[in-house]
């Protein structure tokens, strides 16, 4: 068993580090470009990531996501069973030198959650809430019964001025569009670094922000973002001195890089867990076939039974040895160890081809049927080759499967609601996800919960995995402000929504890996975000 197993969350793997570099300029390398620069338009770890050093939160995640902090907030308190207190520090300026208030905390809020045409939406975090304003700098949050996630839940909510305007034809999100934001017009934060341009496929450069008045570090003058998608290239344009640091280490390169004197490792496991959704809702499937390819009118994936055997065909050591050379950790739920509220009684499923057949056997599909994958090429570690091998492992048991991939602009939205804007379009999908509340309450609430744009549930639900006492106990989990009790019963859902129901298929836990060159080191993030905040010189 390789030595990556055994690392703790947010575990720090570093080597050859030498002295500080006075260097007040940086470029990071980097796989995945944001969508978009509107801080609503996806919540997808790249544009979480970026957008985050020019747009403050109220609150955040220290990198090791133990310990959240105030940015917007000076000071967070509950004053009842059902009211939040929230204190805005006074003396933010937003990069156009207006002040940060409370008007622009619920103009952000409200934004976010009526915004139209994104992808995988921030609902999730709004809904239910209602913001008041009691003077500038003294916002309330209420929900209809008590809510213990509050400060959990304002590190995902960027905020942005209420005073921004677009300059082109307005959209139906509060006047602004997308591209107000990319061009920069819209882009106006508070965060420690002001955004200067974008030019799509190429890089992003941001610069610091000298009336910054927050926590957050700022390290450098400019820090100039590179999206340098292929592996081999990245790894050369480090070794090259063309850019001070990469993200997304590829892990056939981690052993070599250990031995590149030029060269700093830093390597923790992420919150992310590696997952494939599954087509509950449709009595005929688009991507589910007879074995020979054709068209039919029922679909073997409404049945758990099913699910359950597709997971048992899945050999996870094989895909984190062979696929991830060592560098993951097998899953058999939403967090890895560590993290609160996660089950006692699930591990990552056994590979047992045999019991899988048994199991299509008895729910009526012993002689099989086709299926496609669909999965992003530029997202997640080794994404498109976790596809093939899925795919080949269930090709070898009598489920024919078909393997697409495609750039995550793409797939995400095509995934989510197809190509015009209805439902998903996929049948079976390779996604991951990590979770912005630090328990499994999060990706409960997005993946597995019944889809409900109104409450905000199941927003990222692609499968639309639907049971009614799931609902139930996630929403007696978040509304119960006793710790000991909330993990029992967010462990509880969790058994029911994966365990029992196989309403997603756990993969792995990702381990992630940033290089950087002598006399640097990043201090990895628990959330895989990679940032300029956290390129720091080597003591």
């Amino acid at each position: 068993m390789k030595p990556w197993r055994q690392l703790g969350l947010a575990a720090l793997a570093v080597v050859t580090l030498s002295a500080p570099v006075q260097a007040a300029d940086v470029v990071i390398g980097m796989r995945s470009e944001p969508s978009s620069i509107d801080p609503y338009f996806h919540n997808l770890g790249p544009n979480n990531g970026m957008l985050g050093q020019v747009f403050d939160r109220l609150t955040d995640w220290t990198p090791g996501m133990d310990k959240i902090f105030g940015r917007a907030a000076e000071s967070w308190k509950a004053i009842n069973d059902t009211t939040w207190e929230f204190k805005i520090k006074k003396g933010i300026k937003f990069h156009d030198g207006s002040d940060l208030t409370v008007d622009d905390v619920i103009y952000s809020y409200e934004r976010a959650d009526g915004y139209e045409g994104g992808n995988s939406s921030f609902r999730t975090y709004t809904k239910g809430k209602t913001l008041k304003k009691i003077d500038d700098y003294t916002l309330h949050i209420m929900t209809d019964s008590p809510y213990p996630l509050m400060p959990n839940d304002t590190t995902t909510v960027m905020i942005m001025s209420s005073e921004a305007k677009g300059t082109g034809a307005a959209d139906k999100n509060k006047g602004i569009s997308a591209k107000d934001f990319n061009d920069g017009t819209a882009a106006i934060g508070s965060g420690p670094y002001k955004f200067v341009e974008w030019k799509k496929g190429d890089r992003i450069v941001l610069e610091k922000f000298d009336g910054y008045q927050g926590s957050m570090a700022q390290p450098w003058d400019k820090i100039t973002f590179k999206f340098i998608k292929a592996e081999p290239a990245r790894v050369a344009a480090l070794l090259a001195g063309d850019v001070d640091m990469i993200d997304n280490v590829p892990t056939s390169d981690i052993e070599r890089l250990k031995n590149e004197p030029k060269v700093s490792l830093s390597s923790g496991v992420s919150n992310r867990v590696i997952y494939l959704h599954m087509d509950q809702f449709r009595d005929s499937s688009p991507f589910v076939t007879t074995k020979d390819g054709k068209p039919m009118d029922k679909n073997p994936l409404k049945d758990a039974r099913v699910r359950k055997a597709i997971s048992m065909m899945i050999n996870r050591e094989a895909i984190v040895e062979r696929v991830m050379e060592g560098v993951a950790i097998p899953a058999g739920q939403l967090l890895p160890e560590g993290f609160f509220g996660r089950s006692p009684n699930l591990s990552a499923e056994k590979y047992d081809p045999a019991g899988a057949k048994k199991l299509l056997a008895e729910a009526g599909w012993g002689d099989g049927f086709g299926l496609t994958i669909h999965g992003p090429n530029d997202r997640y570690i080794n994404d498109a080759k976790i596809a093939e091998a899925i795919g080949q492992m269930l090709s070898a048991q009598g489920i024919p499967t078909k393997v697409e991939t495609m750039p995550k602009n793409v797939y995400f939205k095509r995934a989510s609601k197809g190509a015009e804007g209805g439902l998903p379009e996929f049948s079976f999908v390779l996604v991951g996800w990590g979770s912005g509340t630090g328990e499994p309450s999060s990706p409960l609430k997005s993946l597995l919960a019944t889809h409900d744009k109104d409450k905000g549930k199941g927003a990222s639900n692609r499968g639309r995995h639907s049971d009614a006492k799931v609902d139930s106990l996630l929403d007696q989990a978040l509304a119960t402000v006793d710790d000991t009790k909330r993990a029992a019963l967010l462990a509880e859902t969790t058994d029911l929504a994966i365990g029992k129901n196989q309403g997603i298929i756990p993969l792995h836990y990702q381990v992630n890996t940033w290089a950087t060159r002598k006399g640097l080191k990043y201090n990895p993030r628990a959330d895989e975000r990679t940032t300029g905040i956290d390129l720091v010189p080597a003591n």
